[in-house]
């Protein structure tokens, strides 16, 4: 064990592990603390230092360090105040650690002080809850590293990699470049004795869906979501705090529902939506507010995989709606048939399009149904008798690149003219609210719209008792 460890946390580069083994270590505490040539402010500066950084010590002289560098392979003067020396022993390394994880900018110091954590100890500390707790501080300064985007991120990820971390960029949807850490050290705390909030902590961070490739085929989707689905499943949900057992949950609830679209699985989407209500709105920090609207949308767009999904419906005027196979194996065609059972409509997609979405309107004049073509991606079909025959029209969650949202029914204005639909989206890095929207029949164009369908007389009298009772966009 102590072998594996030292790995991941110790790779300075050259005789970087001799260094914390032999003769005594410091530790650079200063950015921008300078190597001199000699024991004077005056001398030339052979390099200028990173906080985090280990410097042999080989002697010392007046208020100076003599130092060697193995990365720079050259020796030189470090000011005793700009270092700290490496205790011998793990407790006093530990609360050295302890205290430098909380400060900002003490990502490097912390990195060095976990390697010689790892350095010092022995096989049953690193295998007991101190180990976890060392790896899970590596993991945590990994991704605060990975998330910094000020200057100082090219000196800390420097740093980083003479630690032995690793760190990977992934492009985004809406065209930035994500660096995140490959989180091999939270890979480990989930294997050990580590505290709730530890493993929680490491679940969370190795299952982030923005932390993989885009180019993922649809198989290898799959794969990584039920891997995802099992590496969440081993962080006990006992012993966290309030915020923290949401994190997880909200986690959950977004991985099955990709499950569920991918699988199209019944019993999957049901478990989407029961994470989802576990969690506690009271409990949520702001910070984490969008990744609970994330997960709604994400859950939203399955509900309806939950229910039992006929092969067909029949509706009281005769209308008749079924699924055909289509052109390939992942197409089907949403066939709609009169009482005669002439074809008054064909629209064929790869979409998933759950018929018991279906829903007709009193005069018989408009139909509505869901349709999914993508991951948490659900929109809103409204077909349309008009003199020349049955149309249909997509509603999509937001006029833009897919990514996450919903449009869906909401009810049907009597009269035939109005329909109430509901929408949320983040799409191409924008995060587009609840809207509430009272359109026309006719045109599809919003008459009327809100952030609260109770600022819609519409919405008060005419919302759909089945969307009013199980659409996540009144949560």
């Amino acid at each position: 064990m102590k072998t594996i460890a030292i790995v991941i946390g110790v790779a300075l580069a050259g005789a970087a592990v001799q260094a914390f083994a032999a003769n005594p270590t410091v530790l650079v505490v200063q950015d921008g603390a300078s190597l001199r040539a000699a024991a004077r402010d005056s001398s030339p500066q052979q390099a200028q230092l990173v906080r985090g950084e280990a410097l042999e010590v080989r002697a010392e002289r007046l208020d100076w360090l003599q130092v060697w560098d193995y990365r720079r392979e050259r020796g030189g003067y470090l000011r005793k105040s700009q270092g700290l020396l490496v205790a011998g022993d793990t407790t006093t390394l530990l609360a050295q650690l302890r205290l430098t994880l909380p400060q900002d900018g003490g990502e490097g110091l912390g990195l060095a002080l976990a390697a010689a954590y790892i350095q010092a100890a022995t096989p049953a500390e690193l295998a007991g809850p101190a180990g976890g707790e060392v790896l899970d501080a590596l993991g945590r300064l990994g991704e605060r590293i990975a998330a910094n985007t000020g200057p100082k991120r090219a000196g800390l990820l420097d740093v980083a990699a003479r630690y032995g971390l690793h760190f990977d960029s992934y492009e985004q949807g809406d065209g930035g470049v994500r660096v995140c850490y490959d989180g091999d050290a939270f890979r480990r705390v989930l294997s050990l004795p580590a505290a709730p909030s530890a493993k929680a902590r490491a679940a969370l961070a190795i299952t982030r869906a923005d932390c993989r490739p885009t180019t993922l085929t649809p198989a290898q989707l799959q794969a990584s979501d039920d891997w995802r689905a099992g590496v969440l499943e081993h962080a006990p949900l006992d012993g966290l705090d309030g915020y923290e057992r949401n994190r997880l949950l909200l986690r959950r609830a977004g991985v099955a529902a990709s499950r569920a679209f991918e699988h199209r699985d019944n019993a999957l989407a049901a478990q989407a939506l029961a994470e989802f209500a576990r969690v506690e709105a009271t409990e949520l920090p702001e910070d984490d507010l969008a990744d609970y609207n994330d997960a709604a949308m994400r859950v939203n767009a399955v509900r309806w995989l939950a229910l039992p999904q006929p092969a067909g419906r029949r509706f009281g005027n005769g209308f008749q709606l079924a699924l055909e196979s289509g052109v390939s194996t992942a197409e089907q065609c949403l066939t709609l048939r009169d009482a005669k059972d002439h074809v008054l409509l064909r629209k064929c997609s790869v979409a998933v399009i759950p018929l018991a979405s279906a829903t007709l309107n009193r005069e018989g004049t408009a139909l509505a149904i869901a349709a999914q073509p993508l991951d948490g991606w659900r929109e809103l079909w409204v077909l349309r008798a008009a003199p020349e025959g049955w149309t249909v029209d997509v509603l999509p969650p937001a006029a833009a690149s897919p990514g996450l949202g919903y449009a869906e029914f909401a009810g049907w204005v009597p009269g035939g003219q109005q329909i109430l639909v509901a929408s949320e989206s983040r799409a191409e890095g924008r995060y587009a609210s609840r809207r509430f929207v009272q359109m026309d029949l006719a045109t599809l164009s919003a008459q009327r719209q809100s952030t609260e369908p109770k600022a819609l007389g519409a919405f008060q009298r005419w919302a759909d008792p089945g969307w009013s009772g199980a659409s996540l966009a009144l949560r």
